[in-house]
């Protein structure tokens, strides 16, 4: 009787047991089934890395989070993401230019592209600088002139031959510092600029146009030495190392915004932004590749507080009015309104350019 009493206790607490799993397992199930509120996708991109602090900040993060979601992000040039970059891994790819997109949409169709922010091109310098070259006559106000510029340029002008120059009498050529043309966009971005200047103030539109301006444009990267691959990596230079090593370098807008805006900004004393003329609007233009990327750039373009927090990073949102109440709040000069803005090439024209700096195909 004992031993068979025992069985049948046994048996009740080994079901008691099976009870209690079951009844985790439907109540996981009945939890990820109401809503779907609680699981979380995780949705990878291959994004600019001047976007990097942008997608890095916590409260992007958390909105993505609220909506389900999870971001995983690498960065990368964007003429690397729109000719080597494996894109078979990721749900979206997310350049700099609407060239480099437009090439990714020849291999990878889709519905629909979004273009959530831009920002021009701008060059990140010092009082003193900007100061030297305003009576060499390249600047003008907040304006730099990239036709004076290139004059200088072309006659090998040195820092130490402007006139009265005491302020950085540098044995160096005047030049913007820039990062590598073969692999960043921002690069490629002021070889459109140039390209355009040096081309009679006109798109370089064919093979005969490009080859005509290389010369005057080749020299602007070669003679700087080495080049940065990154436009992160060039304006993290231009904050920490200061002037003697890159009086002025050739920036998106939104990254020197973004530090203006941030609590404690990086920014040394003295220093200047200003604006190219003519210049160009790098549009960030993101690429589904999968319905979870699509998502991504729908969120981007529509969701109040990721407009928000974009503009916050200093991009030009679709609502202008964003960018330009967070700089008034911050008590920060308004925004000029640019209108010597040209397109840059297209991609294959400014293709054709890049190989004839000796960029691989």
């Amino acid at each position: 009787m004992v031993v068979r009493e025992r069985r049948r206790s046994g048996r009740r607490v080994l079901g008691i047991l099976l009870a209690l799993v079951l009844a985790g397992l439907l109540a996981v199930v009945l939890t990820r089934e109401i809503g779907g509120r609680s699981a979380t996708v995780t949705v990878s991109g291959v994004v600019g890395s001047e976007k990097l602090p942008f997608f890095a900040d916590p409260d992007v993060k958390k909105v993505f989070a609220d909506n389900g979601i999870e971001l995983k992000i690498d960065p990368a040039g964007s003429r690397r993401i729109a000719t080597t970059v494996d894109l078979a891994a990721y749900d979206f790819a997310f350049p700099s230019s609407a060239p480099a997109a437009d090439k990714l949409l020849a291999a990878h169709p889709a519905v629909r592209t979004y273009a959530p922010f831009s920002s021009p091109m701008a060059v990140a310098t010092f009082r003193p600088i900007a100061d030297l070259l305003t009576a060499a006559g390249v600047v003008r106000g907040n304006t730099f002139d990239v036709r004076r510029y290139l004059e200088l340029t072309r006659a090998g002008t040195r820092w130490d031959q402007l006139p009265g120059n005491t302020a950085f009498p540098a044995r160096r050529n005047v030049l913007l510092s820039t990062t590598e043309p073969c692999q960043s966009n921002s690069a490629a971005m002021y070889l459109g600029i140039a390209s355009y200047a040096a081309n009679g103030d006109a798109v370089v539109a064919d093979p005969a146009a490009g080859a005509a301006v290389l010369p005057t444009v080749g020299g602007l990267f070669r003679d700087q030495g080495y080049l940065p691959s990154s436009s992160e990596v060039l304006f993290e230079d231009y904050l920490a190392a200061g002037m003697g090593r890159v009086p002025m370098a050739m920036v998106y807008e939104a990254q020197y915004l973004a530090e203006e805006l941030a609590p404690r900004p990086a920014l040394q004393p003295g220093t200047v932004l200003l604006y190219p003329s003519p210049t160009v609007f790098s549009r960030h233009t993101l690429v589904p590749l999968t319905p979870r990327g699509d998502r991504i750039g729908e969120l981007l373009t529509t969701n109040p507080e990721l407009v928000r927090l974009a503009a916050a990073h200093g991009f030009r949102t679709q609502d202008p009015r964003q960018l330009a109440d967070i700089v008034a709040a911050r008590g920060l000069p308004p925004l000029p309104q640019l209108v010597d803005v040209v397109e840059p090439p297209t991609y294959d024209t400014l293709e054709g350019l890049l190989r004839g700096l000796g960029c691989p195909a």
